[in-house]
């Protein structure tokens, strides 16, 4: 009775956290018309299906940018109808990244969709100085995670991009995070600061980017959310750990974005909450022109899915910044 007991409370839980995914799917698919993406070599099964799924739930308008033989080829072997697709051909996955940063520029595209292409590859043509999509704020990652076991959806950054981020790069980081969450619907983000341990000390250097990261929001330098720390990841997530260890915290028990030390540690994180907690996850690159979702070939469609509508909503609310503006 009782492995059936923790089993049905296990299926609530993974029901809750559906819940989640299919709520922003919803509210992205009514959020206006779908966007245009460029799809960046989408040279296999799993990357044709997602943007047509996406597609199919007016997530997006895919132009698909890669080979189009190969793309053709793919979509033959999986039994995928391409014939409402726009294809742009180019001859590799090099050039497929360049032409899909160029089509933003044409603006043609409004958000980027990862294909079957290393990551490192597209984003070389996003950073480009010259013909890439940088704005005046540093471009990070956001994963967004439906942890079963949390009560709303749990922004992780940056694990993705920047590897030992500075203050000035963490603060563009939580100022995109907050940006973002903004976009998904909450008013008033919440963001915790996440260090080892809760109280400032010179030994601990990610403790002092804490302190100086809420003190900027006081003073009105991160604007749109309440910025606290440092807080360790207990008392970040749990009111009663704060309550133990006798904190007081605005954030505590109720974030809606954990801002890790550095990429190492964010990684872990997210990665740990996936196939520990059984978490399921959207990911999307911001600070950039456009959204960029880079997605992984792990991830399944619900994932693909989930990034498109988290682009939607980013670009719905103008969360990405255009040039100076």
């Amino acid at each position: 009775m009782a492995d059936a007991a923790q089993a049905s409370a296990r299926d609530k839980a993974r029901d809750a956290a559906e819940d989640k995914l299919v709520q922003l799917v919803r509210r992205a698919a009514q959020a206006g018309p779908a966007m245009p993406c460029a799809v960046v070599h989408p040279v296999d099964a799993a990357s044709l299906s997602g943007a047509l799924e996406a597609a199919a739930a007016a997530l997006i308008q895919p132009i698909l940018v890669g080979p189009a033989a190969r793309i053709r080829a793919a979509a033959a072997e999986a039994g995928l109808d391409l014939s409402a697709m726009a294809i742009e051909d180019v001859p590799h996955s090099h050039a497929a990244a360049e032409r899909a940063v160029a089509l933003v520029h044409d603006g043609r595209a409004a958000a980027l969709l990862k294909g079957s292409l290393h990551t490192d590859e597209l984003m070389a043509a996003v950073v480009a100085r010259d013909a890439g999509l940088r704005t005046e704020r540093r471009i990070s990652h956001c994963f967004i995670l439906d942890v079963p076991r949390y009560h709303k959806p749990l922004v992780v950054t940056d694990a993705a991009i920047n590897i030992e981020p500075d203050l000035e790069t963490k603060a563009d980081i939580a100022r995109n995070a907050i940006d973002l969450c903004r976009a998904l619907g909450i008013a008033r983000p919440k963001l915790a600061v996440l260090a080892a341990v809760e109280v400032v000390t010179p030994k601990q250097p990610a403790t002092l980017d804490a302190a100086a990261l809420s003190k900027m929001a006081d003073r009105g330098q991160i604007e749109g959310g309440i910025v606290d720390g440092p807080l360790a990841f207990d008392n970040a997530i749990s009111l009663e750990a704060a309550h133990a260890k006798h904190l007081e915290s605005p954030v505590a028990g109720d974030p809606d974005i954990l801002l890790v030390p550095d990429l190492t540690s964010g990684n872990m994180l997210a990665k740990q909450l996936q196939y520990l907690a059984g978490a399921e996850s959207a990911g999307v690159v911001v600070g950039a022109r456009v959204p960029i979702a880079l997605t992984s070939r792990a991830e399944g469609s619900r994932a693909r899915l989930a990034s498109c509508a988290v682009m939607r909503l980013a670009v719905g609310m103008r969360v990405t910044r255009h040039g100076n503006d």
